[in-house]
């Protein structure tokens, strides 16, 4: 991917947006360290898709969770108690 100066960015701003939106992203530096991506619209979606609760009432949890098969873990590696 390319990187380009701030001062490089605005002088060719026009011309990188255009690179940009035909699927050459590029990231903009300020003194050698990276500061921002610039990529078309439409390569953001996937990034911004929500996962949290895709399985929502598809299963449920034991209140015992936690504690469940602790008699056979300790039997396995003992305590350090």
């Amino acid at each position: 991917m390319r990187t380009v100066t701030i001062d490089d960015a605005k002088a060719n701003l026009s011309r990188l947006v255009d690179r940009a939106a035909k699927g050459e992203p590029f990231i903009i530096a300020k003194a050698g360290k990276p500061l921002v991506k610039v990529v078309p619209v439409d390569q953001l979606a996937p990034a911004q898709a929500r996962r949290v609760g895709f399985m929502a009432d598809q299963f449920s949890v034991p209140d015992d969770f936690d504690r469940m098969s602790g008699g056979a873990i300790e039997q396995l590696f003992g305590t350090n108690t």
